[in-house]
C-alpha cells in the first residue's frame, strides 16, 4: 500500500488534460444515475446517503454517513454504471473534489469482476477546498488474485466514490468525474 499511496499522492494533484472525457459533471444527471449503497448489504451497520446538492456555484454529488467495521464492515458508496466502458486509451480518472481532509477511494468495476464482493481500488485525498485530482488506471490495485493484473478502459463497467476500510466520518463532494 505505501507505493500505491506515494504514487497517488504524486499525480494526484495533475490537472485535468485538456480535451478530457466527461463521466459525469452533475449538472444534468437524474437521481437514478448514482445508486448509493452501504456495507448493510454484507450484515455490516455503516449508514449515510448520497444526494445531488449545491455547493457554492457548483453541483455536485455529495456523499456523507458514518463507516463503521462492525460486523466485517466499512464502506459507504455511490456507485454509476458505464455500460460502454471507457473509451480506448484513457489512461486516468479525474475528479474535482472536497471533503472533510482525509482519504476516499474510486472503485471500478469490469467485465471481470463477477462476484459482488471483487473490484479495484485507488485512494485519493482531499481537503476542504475544491481541487482537481487525477488516478491513473495504472494506481488501481485489485481486491483480490482471482482478478486481472491490470485495468483496460473497455472492460471498465462501472465506477464509485467509496468511504472505506476504517470508521469514520464521510463527507466528500465531487462536482466532476472524467477521463483523460
Amino acid at each position: 500500500m505505501p507505493r500505491l499511496a506515494a504514487l497517488c499522492l504524486a499525480l494526484c494533484l495533475a490537472a485535468p488534460a485538456a480535451g478530457a472525457g466527461m463521466i459525469d459533471d452533475f449538472t444534468d444527471t437524474r437521481a437514478g444515475d448514482w445508486r448509493f449503497f452501504t456495507d448493510q448489504v454484507m450484515g455490516g451497520v455503516s449508514t449515510g446517503a448520497a444526494r445531488l446538492e449545491t455547493s457554492g456555484d457548483r453541483r455536485a454529488l455529495h456523499l456523507t454517513g458514518t463507516v463503521s467495521t462492525e460486523n466485517r464492515g466499512g464502506f459507504i458508496q455511490a456507485r454509476k454504471d458505464l455500460p460502454d466502458g471507457l473509451p480506448a486509451g484513457t489512461e486516468a480518472i479525474t475528479l474535482t473534489a472536497r471533503g472533510n481532509d482525509t482519504r476516499y477511494f474510486l472503485h471500478i468495476r469490469t467485465r471481470g469482476t463477477v462476484l459482488p464482493w471483487q473490484y479495484y481500488q485507488a485512494p485519493f485525498e482531499v481537503t476542504g477546498d475544491w481541487r482537481d485530482i487525477t488516478v491513473p488506471l495504472s494506481a488501481f490495485e485489485r481486491s483480490g488474485r482471482l482478478l486481472g493484473a491490470e485495468v483496460t478502459p473497455e472492460s471498465i463497467r462501472s465506477i464509485a466514490v467509496v468511504a472505506y476500510g476504517r470508521d469514520h466520518a464521510a463527507d466528500l463532494w465531487v462536482a466532476r468525474i472524467g477521463t483523460r
